[in-house]
């Protein structure tokens, strides 16, 4: 049976019937079609695709979510390619359509609204039982997380996500909403930009309290705390011992590994 939904690029996704051959562009919604049950039907993914890693290393490579090898997604003749507007790029997404390749485009910006991809990933492919439960599990969590914050006073948090020159999020991202749902205080959340970049004498006049340090999309390791020793006296976060070397999935990719996400960095919230 088929269907006909609008994605979140307002574009009208048309499938004649249940997708049997799909490839994803963007490492979690990679992720969660597997979780789904749809191993078998998926196709391809991208070289980014690194979970579940012994479902994803049986898989075709169609290159980046920048750079996607076009020829090579319609020479597998997908009846269902999954992408997202921030990961991937228009242009490309346009090509596809153009080759007559159904594209349903994804994105995300709020804990909620990942929840909320597991279930329309579910619809679109005839996985609603499955993708009901994770479902439910995860907003279990989001529930038990929102209450426990409610009311308490949120700490000060700087992620940055890249740097040379650092980089960090505003209040219109996915990663401002994980934070924010952990009990968090995005320090760049009133900036005009999505990715602000910024200095770290920025970040030492507005005192965070925590740090973290993602392993992507910007590789962090211990040895980066090495660029906050000059403002030592005046960052609260290096006075405490708050600054964690996080893995970045946790802050970013949103599906299944939600629940998880939310319970780890609370409790680091707490710690």
């Amino acid at each position: 049976m088929g269907c006909e939904v609008v994605d979140a690029a307002g574009r009208r996704v048309r499938l004649p019937a249940l997708p049997s051959r799909i490839i994803s562009l963007v490492p979690s919604i990679t992720e969660t079609l597997f979780a789904l049950g749809l191993e078998e039907r998926l196709v391809a993914v991208t070289r980014f695709c690194t979970e579940p890693s012994a479902g994803v290393a049986a898989k075709a490579r169609v290159g980046g979510q920048k750079d996607p090898d076009l020829k090579k997604i319609q020479s597998l003749q997908p009846d269902l390619v999954v992408a997202n507007m921030e990961e991937n790029r228009r242009e490309d997404v346009d090509a596809l359509e153009a080759m007559a390749i159904a594209v349903y485009t994804t994105y995300p910006r709020t804990v909620e609204q990942g929840i909320a991809m597991v279930g329309e990933l579910g619809s679109l492919t005839g996985t609603e039982g499955r993708a009901s439960a994770i479902a439910a599990s995860l907003e279990a969590v989001y529930r038990e997380v929102s209450q426990e914050v409610r009311g308490q006073r949120r700490l000060r948090v700087f992620c940055p996500i890249w740097r040379r020159p650092y980089m960090s999020i505003n209040r219109d991202t996915y990663i401002h909403d994980v934070l924010r749902t952990c009990g968090g205080e995005n320090i760049f959340a009133a900036s005009h930009h999505r990715y602000p970049k910024i200095s770290l004498a920025e970040v030492a006049d507005l005192k965070p309290e925590i740090i973290l340090l993602p392993d992507e999309p910007y590789p962090f390791h211990p040895r980066h705390l090495a660029d906050f020793q000059p403002f030592a006296g005046f960052i609260p976060a290096l006075a405490t011992g708050r600054v964690h070397c996080v893995d970045g999935k946790l802050l970013s990719w949103y599906g299944p590994r939600i629940g998880e996400s939310l319970r780890t960095l609370r409790a680091l919230f707490l710690g």
